[in-house]
């Protein structure tokens, strides 16, 4: 399979410049816009690694900062939900209005508090977004807008990162749309063991695939 052409892109969010980075494969299924947890970046090795598993099952992938680098000094920001997942519909409005992903059934995936972004963006577009993604994520975060999210959702969590999981289990049993949790045997929260991250974007991309081909 051809190598997907990368391209570094420009997004105005709140009226302000964020750059991302945009991954296409030459004939792309779907777009899976990231958000990156606390104190990430679009540079993140970790979601680079799950991006081009994804760009190799012939899905776009956008990757960009939800903070500027002024905001991300406040350390308050990193965990305002509200203040991200706001950020991220605005890139999924910026999608839209692109003619080469616009037709794209769209998709996010988040890690760490990226995650709870994603659930508050896929409640507050419900006909926008086909599926999310959850990589140790902390989804107990999105509050009162996890029985609102109608996205199918996975949450990926690792088998050693109890707490998480526990987490994760409460935010499931709060969620009325589809939801299935998966747990990556000998994992811990940042997936660093080796094979885990391979596992977790294998999972990450079945899932997406699945989900733009039946919604």
């Amino acid at each position: 399979m051809s190598r997907a052409e990368e391209q570094t892109v420009a997004l105005v969010l709140d009226d302000q410049v964020h750059l991302g980075i945009l991954g296409l494969p030459e004939t792309p299924a779907g777009l899976v816009i990231f958000a990156h947890g606390s104190g990430s970046s679009r540079l993140s090795p970790r979601n680079h690694q799950v991006a081009q598993t994804l760009q190799a099952s012939n899905i776009a992938t956008l990757m960009f900062d939800l903070l500027t680098e002024a905001e991300d000094r406040t350390y308050a920001n990193r965990f305002d939900i509200e203040l991200l997942g706001r950020r991220l519909v605005q890139a999924c409005q910026w999608a839209a209005a692109q003619p080469r992903l616009a037709p794209l059934p769209l998709g996010l995936f988040g890690a760490s508090t990226g995650a709870a972004a994603a659930l508050q963006a896929a409640a507050a577009a419900p006909e926008t977004i086909r599926a999310v993604v959850s990589r140790g994520g902390r989804p107990d975060l999105a509050g009162e807008a996890l029985p609102r999210v109608q996205s199918p959702t996975l949450l990926i969590v690792g088998g050693d990162d109890t707490m998480v999981i526990q987490l994760n289990r409460q935010a499931q049993a709060l969620m009325h749309a589809r939801c299935e949790l998966q747990i990556v045997p000998g994992a811990s929260h940042l997936f660093e063991e080796p094979g885990t991250l391979e596992q977790a974007a294998e999972l990450a991309a079945a899932w997406f695939s699945q989900c733009f081909t039946t919604g």
